[in-house]
């Protein structure tokens, strides 16, 4: 072999060894499970975490939190101010979605105003004011009066393809609610990392790496995963079993219980970090007689002394450190992130534990007998979700309270708490946000036409509550603002309008050869996972 055919030969080897150990080459598959499953693919279809997070691998936003949870430009470019009332966004150029075409104003002006008709988006969409395209690649939000939140509205949004949904019929978003199937619930095609290849309810959802996104050539996928394949387990044992032997690779929803041990296991690793978000028990306080109770005629829940007493017979610690193992921590404020709202730290008080003086306004109020209903749960959704509700009977049976416990999976669950067919149901609410507003908004204030109250599962009308979240809203000057908000959350705990339980601390268990990085949003985001 002479030495210029040997030169040709030492080139092809490294060409070949350089392909073989480039990121293409190494890119991995990772099965990731939890014990729910994504409920629809219509990114304006269901305001629920975990749904979300799937969509959110197909769908993206003007704005998306980055690593740190910091507000991120991603299909907006830049944003401004132009008056109180105007903010003009600029989109990012030569993004396409997944069919090959281009992201447009079009495609943005139709995502809001498609969102703005959803029950579950449209708190989101209206106040971030009406959207107008003015080129290609500029639009135009108006707001009937200044909005200190429009920037996070403007990031709330999923971006859909207006002509996709057009030519599949799927103009409406889907009415989760009514149990609606659409085209668009059942498949995606958005701008974002990733392809939905497979969706299979209740068995299987596969993701493929989208080769043309826009991120890549600013090498904003920082992972080596090439496929993602989600599996719904209900059993926290079959799912950690799997793990353990390696069918799995992340859990994203391991049993407390389980952690100490885990931690002890060498082929695994356990993340842990705490979520923006607050577990509650929500009352129907707008029937006049209570659903699934003993009692007839009446609503006991509309007297605030009964509130009072089912808040009063809860052992909140009992809960932290025999149910949660430590993985809450209990509150007084039923907004997501206290202290990341500027929430003053003299409302964190919650009502002392007295089954005495709770049995006592159960007399006062009546029921010196206590009487019947059911709580709804969801069995899938939040840490120990069922277990919670199981223990929570239990205290309040040794005031005379008969809770019948009801549970059922969140598919199902997050069908009828809209609809607020229960007498008494646990709420989770999370946001990424920092900012109370959108708690305040759709949880606590009365429900109305304008997307207020689209999550008031206790369908409360407070007029005094209302009026300062409305205030909220629209005050600019951050102190006043706070003052404001202050005022609503001493008001929903005076009136006892919801019972706050605590905040979750969230763990997740992965092989030891995986890394992630782990958000207070408690979104998998597999943007910066690797698999070594």
């Amino acid at each position: 072999m002479n030495f210029r055919k040997l030169l040709s030969y030492l080139f092809l080897l490294s060409t070949l060894f350089s392909i073989l150990i480039s990121p293409a080459a190494s890119a991995k598959n990772l099965r990731w499970s939890s014990a729910g499953d994504a409920t629809t693919q219509d990114p304006h279809g269901q305001d629920e975490s975990f749904t979300k997070s799937i969509n959110n691998l197909v769908y993206e936003r003007l704005i998306q939190p980055g690593k740190d949870m910091s507000p991120t430009a991603w299909l907006a470019t830049s944003w401004k101010n132009t008056s109180p009332t105007k903010w003009v966004v600029t989109l990012r150029k030569n993004v396409k979605f997944q069919d090959g075409s281009l992201f447009t104003a079009d495609d943005v002006v139709f995502s809001f105003e498609r969102a703005a008709k959803s029950r579950q988006f449209k708190s989101y969409a209206i106040p971030a004011g009406v959207p107008r395209k003015i080129d290609d690649y500029t639009v135009e939000f108006t707001t009937p009066v200044a909005m200190p939140t429009t920037v996070i509205n403007l990031g709330e949004i999923p971006i859909m393809n207006k002509k996709w949904a057009e030519k599949n019929n799927a103009i409406a978003p889907q009415d989760f609610s009514t149990k609606e199937i659409t085209y668009a619930s059942r498949n995606a095609m958005g701008t974002g990392p990733y392809r939905l290849i497979a969706y299979e309810p209740g068995i299987k959802i596969t993701h493929q790496k989208n080769t043309d996104w826009w991120g890549l050539k600013e090498g904003r996928f920082e992972s080596n995963i090439d496929t993602l394949e989600y599996r719904p387990i209900a059993s926290a044992a079959t799912r950690m079993a799997a793990l353990k032997s390696g069918e799995l690779d992340f859990v994203l929803d391991p049993s407390p219980q389980e952690i100490a041990q885990l931690k002890q296991d060498s082929r695994l690793k356990v993340w842990e970090g705490e979520e923006t978000r607050v577990i509650s028990i929500a009352l129907d306080q707008a029937r006049d007689e209570l659903l699934f109770s003993d009692v007839k005629g009446k609503n006991p829940f509309k007297d605030k002394r009964v509130r009072q007493a089912l808040y009063q017979a809860i052992d909140i610690n009992a809960i932290q450190k025999q149910i949660m193992r430590g993985l809450s921590i209990p509150t007084a404020i039923a907004t997501a992130n206290p202290k990341g709202e500027g929430i003053t730290s003299a409302l964190e008080k919650r009502l002392p534990l007295d089954p005495a003086a709770a049995q006592k306004l159960l007399a006062d109020a009546g029921y010196p007998n206590g009487f019947g209903f059911t709580l709804h749960c969801p069995n899938d959704r939040y840490v120990n979700d069922e277990k919670i509700c199981v223990a929570l009977a239990a205290m309040w049976a040794k005031i005379g309270i008969k809770a019948t416990i009801e549970t059922m999976p969140k598919a199902q669950y997050f069908q009828r708490t809209p609809k607020r067919e229960f007498s008494a149901c646990m709420q989770g609410w999370g946001d990424n946000n920092r900012d109370a507003m959108f708690t305040l908004k759709p949880v606590l204030h009365s429900v109305s036409q304008s997307g207020y109250g689209e999550a008031n599962y206790g369908n409360f009308k407070n007029a005094e509550l209302d009026a300062l979240i409305e205030k909220a809203e629209i005050e600019m000057d951050a102190k006043a603002r706070q003052t404001l908000i202050n005022q609503a959350v001493e008001l929903v705990q005076k009136e006892v309008l919801v019972i706050p339980l605590h905040r979750q601390v969230i763990p997740w268990v992965s092989r030891a050869n995986v890394s992630l990085i782990h958000r207070s949003d408690n979104k998998f985001a597999p943007l910066w996972a690797q698999i070594k």
